[in-house]
């Protein structure tokens, strides 16, 4: 398998922190869609941003911004379905998504995923962390998972399907994954879970904090 593209995630609504773009937030001096840009462009053969809204305001980016095709906001699978069809265009067998509010995702997100795929006839897999503290107790003692569905490994083979499941009213990820077969690669979550994303003033102040040891 060639190495796969690149699509960052960027396409939510950001109601928790009052709207706007969470990605352009500002983290030890840069945007988090810059930190995401770094930690995602050297594991991957391209690189564009979905995004819905003026394309201008990421126009130092440098990206092709992908807007969702699927209207009314329909959550991650609409632009995991925009890069899919970006990397047809391209001549891609696939994709790797990461959110655009996650600023501390493995620097081998990609290499994990594609190796977990090996034997697919279509590569599909989820990133996931075990559950750790209270969500263990709560859990088998630690035996389950949380997966993280807006970081993937998505085949191009399969987009008509997912463009079908979403016209259909299909959202939540794993529904669909599930529904292929999808696999799950397993990260670990120490000493944090490198899958932390910035959801409001509180977890932008933490990750400042992480920062340092990232």
């Amino acid at each position: 398998m060639t190495r796969p593209l690149g699509v960052i995630l960027a396409g939510g609504l950001a109601t928790r922190m009052g709207g706007g773009d969470k990605g352009l937030l500002q983290l030890g001096g840069q945007s988090l869609l810059t930190h995401v840009i770094d930690r995602l462009s050297p594991q991957v053969s391209g690189l564009a941003l979905n995004a819905n809204g003026a394309p201008e305001r990421f126009a130092d980016l440098d990206l092709p911004i992908l807007p969702d095709t699927i209207e009314g906001f329909a959550g991650p699978l609409a632009g995991v379905l925009a890069g899919l069809d970006w990397a047809a265009k391209q001549g891609a067998d696939s994709i790797v998504t990461a959110a655009a509010d996650t600023p501390f995702f493995p620097r081998d997100l990609v290499a994990r995923l594609v190796d977990t795929a090996r034997g697919q006839t279509h590569p599909l897999v989820l990133a996931t962390t075990p559950r750790t503290g209270e969500e263990a107790l709560k859990s088998g003692g630690g035996k389950r998972v949380n997966r993280h569905p807006t970081f993937g490994l998505w085949p191009v083979a399969l987009r008509d399907d997912l463009r079908a499941a979403l016209n259909d009213g299909l959202r939540k990820v794993v529904l669909w994954t599930d529904r292929h077969d999808g696999r799950e690669a397993l990260f670990p979550a120490d000493p944090f879970d490198p899958f932390f994303n910035v959801n409001t003033p509180d977890d932008l102040a933490r990750a400042q904090k992480l920062l340092e040891q990232a």
